[in-house]
C-alpha cells in the first residue's frame, strides 16, 4: 500500500523503516520539509537529525503533512499529541478523507507554572501530564475534527520500537489494543499488526476506549522505570 507517515520523531521512523521493509511505499510528512533537513541539533527527545535517518534510508519520501496525506491510502498520525489536532485540521479535506487514520499519539502538555507540586520527576525529566482524559481522548477529537476520516486508536500501549518489532518481548505473546467506530478502518489496523509480527490483538470496541488507552500512558511509565527502562509487554489473560 501506499502509506503516510505523519512526523519525523522517533517513533515515526520506526514505522516507516518497518513499513518500507514490508514492502510499502512509504511517505514521511514534516510542516516544513525544507526546514526539516536543516536542522543539526537533536530534538527534544534526543533524536537525530533527520536528515541523517533519510540519508540513510533513501526508499523514504519526505513531503509536507498535506502532500504526504494526499499521497497515502493509509495514514499513520506520529505528530505530537498537543498539536495533533490543530496539524491534521489544517491539510486539504480531501487528504483524509475516506481514509483510514491509526493515531498513535498521547495528549501530553509538559508541565506548567502552578503544577510543580504535582510534577512526576522521572530519569529524563518532568514526566508530562495528560491534556484530555476521563470524559474524551484525543482520538475522538480528532475523529470530530475529520467525520469523514475513519480514525482508530492503536499502537499507543508500547514503545514504538516495540510496536513495530513485538517479538522482541517474550516472542511477542502480549497483547495489542485497537478501538474506532469503522470496523473496516480496525481491520486496516490490524493487518498492518500482523504483518509486524502481533499475534494477540484485542478490539476495545467503539472510538470512547481511546479514552483508557491514552490514560495508561502513565501506568506504562511507571512500569517502565520500576523495570529500569527495559522494553516490556502487556499480556491479557483471558
Amino acid at each position: 500500500m501506499k502509506i503516510a507517515i505523519l512526523g519525523t520523531g522517533a517513533g515515526a521512523r520506526c514505522h516507516a523503516t518497518a513499513l518500507a521493509r514490508l514492502g510499502h511505499d512509504v511517505t514521511v510528512g514534516t510542516r516544513d520539509p525544507g526546514a526539516t533537513l536543516a536542522r543539526t541539533e537533536p530534538d527534544m527527545m534526543g533524536t537525530p537529525p533527520f536528515a541523517g535517518f533519510l540519508a540513510d534510508h533513501p526508499e523514504l519520501t519526505l513531503a509536507t503533512f498535506a502532500d504526504a496525506a494526499a499521497a497515502g491510502e493509509v495514514v499513520v498520525n506520529g505528530i505530537d499529541g498537543a498539536n495533533a489536532v490543530t496539524a491534521l485540521t489544517a491539510l486539504p479535506g480531501p487528504a483524509l478523507a475516506g481514509k483510514t487514520l491509526i493515531d498513535y499519539a498521547v495528549p501530553y502538555v509538559y508541565q506548567q507554572e502552578g503544577d510543580a507540586e504535582h510534577a512526576w520527576p522521572t530519569p529524563w525529566g518532568v514526566m508530562p501530564r495528560l491534556a484530555t482524559l476521563d470524559t474524551d481522548s484525543l482520538a475522538e477529537q480528532i475523529q470530530r475534527a475529520l467525520p469523514a476520516t475513519k480514525v482508530v486508536k492503536a499502537f499507543v500501549t508500547q514503545e514504538q520500537q516495540t510496536v513495530v518489532a513485538p517479538n522482541t518481548v517474550d516472542a511477542g505473546d502480549h497483547t495489542m489494543f485497537v478501538a474506532g467506530d469503522h470496523p473496516d478502518a480496525k481491520e486496516t489496523a490490524t493487518a498492518l499488526l500482523r504483518a509486524y509480527g502481533w499475534r494477540d490483538i484485542l478490539d476495545l470496541g467503539s472510538l470512547h476506549a481511546a479514552r483508557g488507552m491514552e490514560m495508561y500512558a502513565h501506568f506504562h511509565m511507571a512500569v517502565n522505570l520500576a523495570l529500569g527502562g527495559r522494553p516490556f509487554g502487556v499480556k491479557i489473560v483471558r
